[in-house]
């Protein structure tokens, strides 16, 4: 049998409630969620999901609108406006 090691970790407790309700209706408990992670971890040789920033602002639609707007500037083709700080209107 192989030795096992205690992993201690701390979490916010809504974070530890709903981890467990989900795990609870996939039929899994806590550790075993955290050891299929693990493993998963181990085959992927990484983190066995995407890891992406949620910043919607920098999406492909709006870098082509960025660039269109760049390119009609460099044409002469825009107006110059005053920055309107939200404190000022």
């Amino acid at each position: 049998m192989a030795r096992s090691s205690l992993i201690q970790i701390r979490v916010d407790d809504a974070l530890k409630k709903d981890a467990e309700a989900l795990f609870n209706d996939l039929g899994l408990d806590m550790p075993t969620a955290i050891r299929l992670f693990l493993k998963q971890s181990l085959l992927h040789n990484g983190i066995p999901f995407a890891i992406v920033r949620t910043d919607d602002f920098y999406n492909d639609y709006n870098l082509q609108v960025l660039k269109k707007s760049i390119q009609q500037l460099e044409h002469g083709k825009g107006t110059t406006h005053e920055l309107i700080e939200a404190g000022d209107e």
